[in-house]
């Protein structure tokens, strides 16, 4: 007990701590207190309900329904949280899921000819739903909504998940022999792909199936034969399961029991190579006699089923050539079909003809106009004025770089370092000559 509730809290984020006393109390009256809270708690429980569905922890046994919720008390108690107890309003929540479309008693789902998505199961109030659940025996008239409405019911989310995983898986089979299957081997093909880590019971594929065919169109199912629409054959217009598609799938179905039959067979040879070699050990020759005989029919029996098995395949490759040769019969009197009509609207080649001489007649009479018009609006131009601007641009560009030019030297010369000035040479003095002196003195004496 509380086993659920654990997990719920581990793995979906609507059931946080804080959420949990909501969640769990009877939350109905908030219908018209606080309604926004009330769809919350609604949808909170309705993903729940689909994780763990599709987990596998709703069902008992090791074949758990994936698609399908078995509601009782039980799931009640399973549900129950230590603290908080049973969930009070659940059986709220699977009303509002069968109004709103989310989920739908088995028997409707499997047994409506209509889709699910037509009018007629939209806006159902659910005083109408309550009505039909109590005619099948699903809601205790004397207790009213208050109750649990047990019984089994589809997950639409969860078939809606499967089956974009299917057409994802599908996506990469375009060959008719891929598409056509027996129920048995389209449980044995999808059954362990569709949901992550589980395999799907064989009442998900009665609900799976019935989905695929009814309400998205994807398959064509008779209850036995499936047969996936779309691939190179998806335009064709036959509806319903053909002989082709029985055809193929009793060929596939013989070619799988043949295959299943030599893997037995050749563990069975195995089984009595062993025997025959514990008994030559014990020294009991009888025994390994008989074992080896065994073994030796066997294997004249597992030739004959590879020998079988060889032709069951080499007759299905043949029927998928011929399967593709008719789609490229089919695409090449399609693409004829289109070259008829395209050079019918294009009409006979002295059309075209006719077409292309008109035209080149027309492009001729644009080019003279062209012509004519150039010569009658034109102005004539005087060479000579043309010259002397030319040799006036020549002269004006000629005297700007002798500017630059200049101006470069004044700057090279003005970056050059100055040449100190020379000092003047200092003229030799004459040394008086004492002579001199004397003489001249001599000379005032004798004066």
């Amino acid at each position: 007990m509380g086993e659920l509730a654990d997990f719920l809290a581990q793995n979906d984020a609507a059931f946080r701590k804080a959420r949990l006393p909501a969640l769990y109390a009877d939350f109905r009256p908030q219908r018209t207190l606080n309604p926004d809270g009330y769809s919350a708690n609604v949808t909170a429980w309705r993903h729940a309900l689909s994780l763990l569905a599709s987990r596998g922890l709703l069902s008992q046994g090791a074949n758990a329904n994936l698609f399908i919720l078995d509601l009782d008390n039980s799931l009640l108690r399973r549900l129950e949280s230590r603290q908080f107890g049973q969930p009070l309003a659940l059986g709220t929540v699977v009303r509002e899921s069968v109004s709103a479309r989310a989920m739908f008693p088995v028997p409707a789902f499997l047994q409506a000819q209509q889709s699910v998505f037509t009018r007629s199961w939209t806006g159902v109030p659910w005083a109408v739903v309550g009505w039909t659940l109590r005619q099948m025996g699903l809601v205790d008239p004397a207790r009213g909504d208050d109750t649990l409405p047990a019984g089994r019911y589809v997950l639409l989310a969860n078939v809606e998940a499967a089956t974009k995983q299917f057409c994802d898986i599908m996506a990469e089979h375009t060959s008719k022999f891929d598409r056509v299957f027996t129920k048995a081997q389209f449980h044995s093909t999808f059954g362990a792909d569709l949901v992550p880590g589980q395999r799907l019971s064989g009442a998900d594929v009665d609900v799976l199936l019935r989905y695929l065919s009814r309400d998205k169109g994807l398959v064509e199912y008779d209850g036995r034969i499936v047969r996936v629409k779309g691939g190179v054959d998806g335009e064709r217009t036959e509806t319903g399961i053909t002989d082709d598609d029985r055809a193929i799938a009793s060929l596939k179905d013989v070619t799988l029991r043949v295959k299943h039959q030599a893997d037995l067979l050749s563990a069975r040879i195995d089984e009595l190579a062993a025997d025959a070699k514990r008994a030559l050990a014990r020294n009991n020759k009888v025994s390994a006699l008989a074992a080896l005989r065994q073994k030796k029919a066997a294997e004249q029996t597992l030739a004959t089923r590879y020998a079988t098995l060889s032709q069951l395949e080499a007759t299905a490759d043949k029927m998928e050539q011929a399967a593709d040769n008719v789609d490229i019969v089919r695409a090449l009197e399609a693409s004829s079909g289109v070259l008829r009509s395209l050079n019918a609207q294009a009409g006979a080649p002295e059309r075209v003809d006719a077409v292309m001489d008109e035209l080149r007649e027309r492009v001729a009479d644009t080019e003279e106009l062209a012509a004519l018009l150039a010569e009658s609006t034109g102005t004539p131009v005087d060479e000579g004025e043309i010259d002397e601007e030319l040799a006036a641009m020549e002269r004006e560009a000629a005297e700007t770089e002798q500017a630059k030019s200049a101006d470069k030297d004044r700057d090279r010369m003005d970056a050059l370092p100055e040449v100190p000035a020379e000092e003047p040479e200092k003229q030799p003095t004459r040394e008086k000559s004492p002579t001199s002196e004397t003489g001249i003195g001599k000379l005032s004496l004798a004066e």
